[in-house]
């Protein structure tokens, strides 16, 4: 097992090559397999990201962009941005009416430090070839005072987790397979959600690299973790 927050350098090919093939039916899957929790889990958070009212918000590994959607419809005074690294992806999204859209690597993005006033990645951090690089330059994106918005999965306490595990780890990459033809992705899914830190200790993670106030919200008994920051002034 790696170290705490050290990927294996393959790790980025890795996820973009399953990204890539699973992009014309990443949409459908997800809402099949969450039940369409998603929906909600997505609009709860732009909900909160409204109300910092941004005016400038860089959605990272914004995917197929149903994330940057919402946040168009929820906060109308923003100009949203949607970055990822994979151009199947970014297809997807530009197909649903999204413009401003940039490719790019969340380890080295090529904007201004300073320049957005929030920013979310929601299901993305996890995949990042580098935890703690990735929270660092999302650091440097925002300006001083701007809030950090990150959504993604996490395994529930029991008794829930007795449930979860299974359906995670069995279940789920089956019905992918009926759905994607990729059932590998979806193996791959449940075993980044296992390594992922969640809770106190990505609160840490967060803090560790410019962030402060870090909290942490359980969705749907823990399945989500939703956590929430502010970018540090320079000391």
């Amino acid at each position: 097992m790696t170290t705490f927050g050290e990927i294996a350098p393959s790790k980025s090919a890795k996820v973009q090559a399953i990204f890539s093939a699973i992009a014309k039916r990443y949409d459908l899957a997800n809402h099949l397999l969450s039940g369409g929790l998603d929906f909600s889990w997505r609009h709860y958070a732009a909900e909160i990201v409204s109300s910092w009212e941004p005016r400038r918000i860089l959605d990272v590994a914004t995917g197929s962009g149903d994330l940057a959607r919402v946040l168009k419809s929820q906060c109308p005074q923003a100009v949203v941005v949607g970055a990822d690294f994979c151009q199947p992806m970014l297809q997807a999204a530009r197909q649903k009416g999204l413009a401003n859209l940039v490719a790019a690597d969340a380890l080295q993005m090529p904007f201004e430090d300073g320049a957005f006033d929030a920013l979310t990645v929601a299901f993305g951090l996890r995949n990042m070839e580098s935890w703690p690089g990735a929270l660092a330059e999302m650091g440097r994106v925002l300006r001083t005072g701007g809030h950090v918005l990150i959504l993604d999965f996490s395994i529930p306490s029991p008794p829930l987790r007795w449930i979860y595990r299974p359906y995670l780890h069995h279940v789920l990459p089956r019905l992918a397979a009926f759905l994607t033809g990729e059932k590998a992705a979806y193996d791959y899914l449940g075993d980044s959600i296992e390594q992922f830190p969640q809770g106190k200790e990505m609160c840490a993670l967060m803090e560790g690299a410019g962030f402060t106030a870090a909290k942490c919200e359980a969705l749907c008994g823990g399945i989500v973790s939703l956590y929430t920051a502010e970018r540090a002034g320079s000391a």
